[in-house]
């Protein structure tokens, strides 16, 4: 069992510790890179309310387990958890593990702060036991869609791969863009080779290619084709779904891997709390820390709070989500019930896209904010 053992600073009489389930994708076909950075920001975040006396007095202790993006493995973790008697669960990046995730933890009434999984239906009905940090997805994708009908793209295309994640951001792209007159076609990845999809693109006249699709596999290897297909010279690739805001897709893609917008949940200015983090988070790991890093120490610096004011057992954590008002790196987080999203969802979670600059492929370009 991995832990993350509590700061000498935070201590009880008795010793006990105040435990939190952490959900992560750490090894493939998980996102990896994702699931470090997260892991990075929920453990700055327990360091930092150890050394600030902890819950009450009692240290705040971090059970890792490793998702590897499969809901299975994600639902045999929520009842281990459980069973462990934690006193709540965070953390997971893929929307489809954590909506299983959500679901176990809303049968067991065992809370929930979901960190960065965006997929609108998180929960199939409603329930006062999960609560997210991150934008749903319609927001963000909408945001998206009209950044592409302002730049005037009327012929669309998505690569996607089979998942009801790419389905539903695909159906949220087609409900938003359709009545504008554009046309959006989906490729199925699953089954065309990049350059069969090449060949789909130059033949319908593509203006944008829309990467739904797995990185570093098959996104990789679509890009490099894309980019060397003389046909495809003026077609705009994006990534709604935030694959270029990795270190990783700048070593694989290089220049390639330029030019290429996605969202990314942070703001044109961080909070004092949110520079001061930056730069721990910049040391632990040794690069520019990705929106999933924040969003991992909001989730703790959440949960620290309700602890603090509203106790450790399961009711008094969920009965605190509409409560909640915490200064996190990002701004103010408070939940509040959305309509047709079933969990306690911060309401206006900073949203941007942004690409990697041609000429200098380190540097990001906000192109939209939201």
């Amino acid at each position: 069992m991995k832990t993350t053992p509590p700061s000498p600073g935070a201590r009880s009489a008795d010793g006990a510790s105040v435990r939190i389930g952490a959900l992560l994708p750490l090894t493939r076909p998980g996102w990896t890179e994702a699931g470090r950075h997260l892991l990075a920001g929920l453990e700055l975040a327990v360091h930092d309310v150890n050394d600030t006396g902890g819950i009450n007095g009692r240290p705040l202790e971090l059970v890792i387990r490793d998702t590897a993006a499969d809901p299975e493995k994600a639902v045999a973790a929520v009842d281990e958890f459980a069973g462990l008697g934690v006193a709540a669960l965070a953390g997971e990046y893929h929307s489809v593990v954590a909506r299983a995730a959500a679901a176990r933890a809303d049968a067991l009434n065992l809370p929930f702060l979901c960190s960065s999984a965006v997929l609108d239906a998180l929960t199939e009905q409603s329930t006062d036991w999960v609560a997210r940090l991150a934008p749903p997805q319609s927001r963000g994708w909408r945001l998206y869609a009209d950044f592409l009908l302002e730049a005037g793209h009327t012929r669309i295309a998505v690569a996607a791969q089979p998942s009801v994640y790419w389905a539903s951001g695909t159906r949220i792209l087609r409900d938003h863009l359709t009545p504008h007159g554009v046309t959006v076609t989906e490729l199925d990845m699953s089954a065309l080779t990049p350059e069969a999809a090449c060949a789909a693109l130059a033949e319908a006249r593509t203006t944008a290619l829309l990467l739904l699709v797995g990185h570093p596999e098959p996104a990789v290897p679509l890009v490099r084709s894309v980019r060397r297909d003389p046909r495809l010279a003026e077609i705009l690739m994006g990534a709604p779904a935030g694959q270029p805001e990795f270190a990783e897709w700048a070593t694989l893609l290089g220049a390639d891997g330029a030019g290429v917008p996605f969202l990314r949940y942070l703001p044109r200015h961080l909070t004092v709390l949110g520079t001061r983090v930056e730069n721990a988070l910049q040391e632990r790991l040794s690069q520019t820390p990705s929106f999933v890093a924040f969003e991992g120490y909001d989730t703790i610096t959440v949960l620290a709070d309700v602890l603090r004011s509203h106790g450790t057992t399961w009711a008094g954590i969920a009965g605190a989500w509409p409560q909640v008002s915490v200064e996190g790196t990002r701004g103010q987080i408070q939940f509040s019930r959305i309509p047709g999203i079933g969990v306690w969802q911060w309401a206006s979670p900073p949203i941007q896209i942004v690409d990697r600059d041609p000429a200098e492929p380190d540097v990001f370009r906000v192109l939209r904010e939201g």
